[in-house]
């Protein structure tokens, strides 16, 4: 079977991630060939050319709508493309289109967990336009079904899954070290993508507000729109940014507490899967699919959007006892093996092409 991902986002984060984990699993099966339309200069292309998949790139823009409707046909017939798997707005109009002039199935995969429009809008993107709808969060179903006229046997949450690895105690101290946290000290931090949604003000907030009390130490992993936020971090506060780093799974295992106080777009977050599975306890907002991974009082705890100091009664708790910190990250780690593993999204997603 061959499938065709189109992608007019040009990030770099977990949808596109999992665009392409999941096309490098299903190809591993042998039952899959798997090829890639996306955006100019997209990042997704330039990882997925690595791995040796098939891209094109298309300019998804209005202007050129009727040019891109061409190409996709185009290679639809060309690669003989039994499957199209659309992902973001504009190339779910144009890869549905396209899909349904050649008479191909359509699998829309909805990354995000931000309210859809209703009307016209959502009955062609989730319902006209594709067979099989995908979530990576079991938050957004009611409101797609109900927006769209969709009935439960065309839609099903496939949270990103986890691929099991082991990172050496070694390379955690060391990250710990090079960022200035000593033995014994509580390290709090995030994982992302640096976005305006990600809460980082509100991490900074807290770390503000637990400013005297020198057993903390803060820090967030991950490139993006750092400089948006570096000014709020005054000159005294133990608080780091590390920009990018190509392997953070060093950084997951330094840390004590992972905190996600996302205020919107969040599915079923990797980075809370990742932290769980490194038996971290979590701190996260209920926002979108993080509550699925982060439950109050079991793997972590579920704070209030915006608010910091909801953030510090969390983290005090935690940094305090260290008995909970292990039976929540032993929890979050049993979760992530029962329901979250990257095997489990691959066997549901093979089924859904397949059915």
């Amino acid at each position: 079977m061959h499938i065709l991902h189109t992608e007019s986002s040009n990030g770099w984060g977990g949808q596109e991630i999992r665009i392409l984990k999941e096309a490098v699993g299903l190809r591993a099966s042998g039952n899959f060939q798997i090829s890639f339309a996306v955006v100019r200069g997209a990042k997704l292309g330039a990882y997925a050319q690595k791995e040796g998949f098939c891209v094109i790139e298309i300019n998804f823009k209005r202007s050129q709508s009727f040019l891109a409707l061409w190409q996709l046909c185009r290679m639809i017939k060309k690669q003989k493309i039994d499957v199209v798997n659309t992902h973001s707005s504009l190339d779910a109009w144009l890869g549905g289109l396209a899909a349904r002039m050649m008479g191909k199935k359509v699998v829309r995969t909805r990354h995000l967990s931000t309210p859809i429009r209703g009307g016209i809008n959502a009955r062609l993107l989730y319902n006209r336009l594709a067979d099989f709808v995908v979530t990576t969060s079991s938050a957004i179903i009611p409101e797609i079904k109900e927006k769209a006229c969709l009935p439960s046997h065309r839609i099903r949450c496939i949270a990103t899954g986890v691929e099991p690895f082991e990172i050496a105690s070694s390379a955690a101290q060391e990250f710990r070290r090079s960022i200035g946290v000593k033995e014994g000290e509580i390290l709090v931090g995030t994982v992302c993508v640096v976005r305006s949604w990600k809460g980082i003000q509100d991490l900074i907030g807290a770390a503000k507000l637990l400013r005297g009390n020198p057993q903390f130490k803060w820090v967030v992993v991950g490139g993006g729109y750092i400089h948006h936020f570096q000014p709020l971090v005054d000159a005294d506060l133990p608080f780091v940014f590390t920009g990018h780093l190509e392997d953070p799974r060093p950084a997951f295992a330094a840390l004590d507490i992972f905190a996600l106080l996302s205020t919107a777009h969040e599915g079923i977050s990797q980075a809370s899967l990742q932290a769980a599975f490194l038996k971290k306890p979590l701190v996260t907002t209920r926002v979108g699919g993080l509550t699925e991974v982060c439950r109050d009082g079991e793997t972590g705890f579920v704070v209030r959007v915006g608010s910091p100091e909801s953030v510090v009664e969390a983290v005090i708790k935690l940094g305090e006892d260290e008995g909970l910190r292990n039976r929540m990250g032993e929890a979050g780690y049993g979760l992530v093996m029962e329901k979250y593993t990257q095997r489990q999204m691959l066997e549901q997603m093979a089924l859904v092409f397949s059915g």
